[in-house]
């Protein structure tokens, strides 16, 4: 090791706090990301069995399938796009993400209040009764489609969320950690070079 990488060496592990230079030359490109994405997989197939042997689920997919809902889920995507790739109808997809608790702000938009019909879903009340029981005049259909929604949002409460709460940790975190990391090492480093390339006389 030269003068100059050696305080290069030394300024990267000032900016970052990590003596990892030599372990990241060392490994393959892409390892790091290969491992966490069979870690991910992996993790993901256990929950979505865990989930399958808990609750009943609603649709015909496979577990394959849920997989890729929640993935699309995290990735911002809608329904109609994971649909077209399964090769399946929006509202399957729609159905397989209330199966794995995969609520979001949107699917809340009710036309009509949302808590009445949560205390329905809190009390047990069946989903075909639910329509007598709220103040609102709402098609059985609508009615039917938001009871999805707030059973869904019932079912993660007593559990906690610990299901949203992993599928959320292992697609979101793990991106997030990683993106962070290669900032630091990419800002690290360019400081660095700038600092090097100030002491430099030609």
């Amino acid at each position: 090791m030269d003068e100059k990488t050696e305080e290069l060496r030394d300024i990267f592990i000032d900016t970052t706090g990590a003596d990892t230079v030599t372990e990241s030359q060392e490994e393959g490109p892409g390892s790091i990301t290969e491992s966490d994405e069979d870690g991910t997989a992996d993790r993901l197939a256990e929950l979505i069995d865990a989930m399958r042997g808990e609750y009943e689920f609603t649709t015909d997919l496979e577990d394959d399938d849920y997989e890729r809902v929640v993935r699309g889920f995290f990735n911002g995507e809608s329904d109609e796009t994971v649909a077209a790739d399964l090769d399946v109808d929006a509202d399957t997809v729609f159905a397989a993400r209330m199966d794995l608790h995969l609520v979001d702000e949107a699917d809340r938009d009710a036309p009509f209040d949302l808590d009445e019909l949560k205390r329905l879903a809190v009390d047990d009340v069946p989903v075909d009764e639910r329509p007598g029981h709220l103040d609102a005049d709402v098609e059985p259909d609508t009615v039917r489609h938001y009871s999805a929604v707030v059973d869904a949002d019932v079912e993660s409460t007593r559990a906690n969320h610990r299901f949203r709460d992993e599928f959320e940790q292992l697609l979101t975190d793990v991106d997030l950690e990683t993106s962070h990391a290669s900032d630091v090492h990419d800002d690290g480093l360019e400081e660095a070079a700038e600092d090097i390339e100030t002491n430099v006389s030609f």
